[in-house]
């Protein structure tokens, strides 16, 4: 493999079948917390502008024509699932809690960054229809912030209001 493709389909995960977004969005956990207990929640935002970039650089490389959005490309999955999961992180550490305790959010996360990466709903199907490497990072970039929003309101609301 070259370098592109290792970036680009996450080390080969982008080659399970079936529903390669969805391996590649469930191999973004496992990189998240590890991420998170060796250096806390910045280390997953610097991680995840890193991945964006070298992503966009490796998906540039991948594509066949500006329309091509090739399945086994999956660190787009990874970008938006780790921006899911900021909220989570962040309330972990700003709390004092086991980042692991706050399973039901990353249950959250996940559902809610896969509902929105498949259904595309407003701005993340106008991500997508930027075409080209940037449209395959941008819609997942778009998806997470949504998750992320999503994980929030679920958040309050467990934690606020039905406490």
């Amino acid at each position: 493999m070259r370098l592109p493709e290792i970036i680009g389909t996450v080390g080969g995960v982008g080659y399970l079948r079936p529903a390669s977004g969805t391996w590649g969005s469930l191999a973004a956990l496992p990189l998240a917390a590890l991420l998170y207990l060796i250096a806390g929640p910045w280390a997953v935002v610097v991680a995840t502008v890193a991945a964006f970039a070298a992503g966009y650089w490796a998906t540039q490389q991948m594509i066949g024509g500006p329309e091509d959005d090739p399945s086994e490309v999956v660190i787009d999955e990874v970008v938006g699932q780790w921006i899911s999961l900021l909220p989570i992180l962040f309330g972990a550490a700003a709390n004092g809690v086991s980042v692991f305790a706050l399973w039901p959010g990353w249950v959250a996360a996940f559902v809610l960054f896969r509902l929105f990466d498949i259904w595309k709903p407003g701005p993340v199907g106008w991500g997508e229809r930027r075409h080209g490497a940037l449209g395959v990072m941008l819609d997942d970039v778009i998806a997470g912030v949504l998750a992320a929003v999503g994980v929030t309101v679920l958040a309050a609301l467990w934690h606020g209001v039905l406490a």
